[in-house]
């Protein structure tokens, strides 16, 4: 017997597979792909078809924040990346690599003190600005003490608020002090791209500056045009400080529909899919197809279905429990992601030695949904739904609008959660919106969402559980959940303050049970991404430490 059969008979009576939603839904989504394929490009900007010249990335969602600096999401990345640079970055096999950097500060070459308390760093030379500005060390302090600006709103603060005494030594030297350690600060700064002193020190709000719809950097890549709603253009920049990009223009095209964006796929309108990029349902197919390469990515990225604990619906820890305990978990990876993703109780990536495997696994159980709820004093009304001392258990679902198999789990969870006594509708909205205030500042129920945690390898996670990154509070950093608890607090300061592994370990395998219990995400799995390029493109490399797969579009290049 298999485990989804064991769960199907928890279930009862119900049976996915002659439940009609799926199947009818991916017949009739297929069909109306099928009916909305255009032409991509607007106004003839673009050529349909690919050249050497040019490599054309799809995303099925919009990037909107080009300032790196401010709350975005990874589909932002996918610009950032090629725009700009950190002082160094991580590599795929987990070292840190010299980018603005003359090398990577460390204990052995005197960049950082013993005590992780003093940095010292040095820049490359001859590095300049998309144009022509020379880069110095001037810029890198103020991107600091831009982060640490309490009026400008800041995608992340912690870490970055220990740093004082920041000194200019030279153009290409600089040097600060921690007011105390703080281990991830290496990771942290492995992803904190450098912003251009002389284009955002001088406004009056760097908030609404022109520089963040229409960024300078220093990367492989440089600012080209931007078609709101359809596609991103970058150039070469042939000025680049290290090996320069291959190939001249790399488009990101913005195809929201993901059936659409696998149709453009086949037919070669798009060289290659980057995020959400192949959905389950077409990988059989997608194997298959001639002149394309199909990928499968190991992925950092945790789905889960978030709550708000902002809404009084989820501030009863049984209520969480309960929905939970109503969640075929095994049938949706099974059916719905044709078992392709690995199913985690944890928002840590299974690779990571921080992963903790102890933690209880979710069981499908109605029964013991519905006696949870009964217990803790939510009473069935008329219309069976749940409702305690005025607080009816009914809210919003939302997830991007066009991602057919997220879809397909909302309409699935929808209908076990009613057989608890839970009302929830589904309220999906194209991705801009999605993933823009209506997520960072937590003004959602629920939503399906997948999110990398970490920052690099490091297991902190401060900027998603940590009480003061909560955007919606006044805080800095992506905790949409609203989730505050002391011992949460205390344990991300612990695993912050400690640069020993060893002694690291026990803490984040602490914090991964406290997640566990109090559920503010309901974790369903961990990622494996499909991927696909047409064959000839070289040069992809997949980073498992990173949220975005075209981060090094300047290594590639057409055979």
């Amino acid at each position: 017997m298999t485990d989804h059969n064991k769960h199907n008979q928890n279930r009862g009576s119900f049976d996915l597979f002659t439940h009609p939603t799926r199947r009818q839904a991916l017949g009739l989504a297929l069909a109306g792909a099928a009916g909305m394929m255009l032409p991509w490009s607007r106004g003839g900007q673009v050529m349909a078809q690919s050249n050497q010249q040019r490599v054309i990335i799809a995303f099925s969602q919009e990037p909107t924040v080009m300032n790196p600096l401010m709350p975005h999401i990874e589909v932002d990345e996918g610009i950032h990346w090629n725009v700009f640079d950190p002082l160094f970055r991580i590599a795929p096999d987990g070292n840190f690599v010299p980018a603005l950097a003359a090398e990577v500060p460390s204990v052995a070459n005197g960049g950082i003190s013993s005590d992780g308390l003093h940095w010292r760093i040095k820049l490359r030379e001859g590095v300049t600005w998309h144009d022509g500005t020379p880069f110095t060390a001037d810029d890198v302090k103020f991107t600091i003490d831009l982060i640490n600006n309490p009026s400008f709103r800041a995608s992340r603060r912690q870490g970055h608020e220990l740093v004082r005494d920041i000194e200019v030594i030279s153009p290409t030297e600089i040097s600060w002090r921690m007011e105390r350690g703080y281990a991830p600060y290496a990771a942290l700064l492995s992803s904190t791209f450098i912003v251009p002193k002389h284009l955002l020190g001088e406004v009056e709000d760097p908030n609404s500056a022109p520089f963040n719809n229409a960024p300078v950097g220093t990367g492989a890549y440089q600012w080209d045009a931007r078609v709101a709603g359809d596609h991103i253009s970058l150039r070469r920049n042939p000025d680049y400080f290290d090996t320069p990009a291959v190939i001249e223009q790399a488009v990101f095209k913005y195809v929201p529909d993901l059936n659409v964006l696998y149709t453009q796929y086949k037919t070669g309108d798009i060289d290659f899919t980057g995020l959400q990029g192949i959905t389950p349902d077409h990988y059989e197919e997608a194997r298959n197809i001639s002149g394309r390469t199909l990928l499968e990515l190991p992925a950092a990225s945790v789905e889960s279905v978030a709550l708000n604990l902002g809404r009084p619906q989820f501030q009863d820890p049984k209520v969480r429990q309960a929905l939970y305990l109503a969640i075929d978990k095994a049938s949706i990876i099974d059916a719905l992601y044709y078992g392709l993703p690995t199913a985690t109780e944890s928002y840590m990536p299974q690779q990571s030695r921080y992963y903790n495997a102890e933690l209880p696994e979710q069981r499908f159980d109605i029964d013991a949904a519905n006696q949870l709820l009964d217990e803790a004093g939510w009473e069935r009304g008329g219309d069976g739904i749940r409702a305690k001392d005025g607080v009816r258990l009914s809210f919003t679902n939302s997830t991007t609008a066009g991602n057919q198999v997220r879809e397909q789990v909302q309409q699935f969870i929808q209908q076990t959660w009613r057989e608890i006594g839970v009302e929830m509708s589904i309220s999906n909205l194209p991705p801009a919106v999605m993933w823009g205030e209506y997520w960072t500042m937590s003004q959602f129920d629920s939503v399906v969402v997948g999110i990398n945690f970490l920052t690099g390898a490091d297991p902190d996670v401060s900027d998603y559980f940590g009480s003061r990154a909560i955007s919606a509070q006044g805080g800095a950093g992506q905790n949409c959940f609203q989730f505050a608890n002391e011992e949460a607090d205390q344990l991300l300061a612990e695993g912050g303050a400690n640069q020993d592994p060893e002694q690291r370990l026990p803490i984040y395998l602490r914090l991964q049970e406290l997640i566990r219990d109090e559920l503010p995400m309901l974790p369903l799995f961990q990622y494996t991404n499909l991927r696909g390029h047409r064959e000839g493109l070289e040069g992809f490399e997949n980073n498992v430490n990173l949220r975005i797969e075209s981060w090094n579009v300047k290594a590639w290049r057409w055979s």
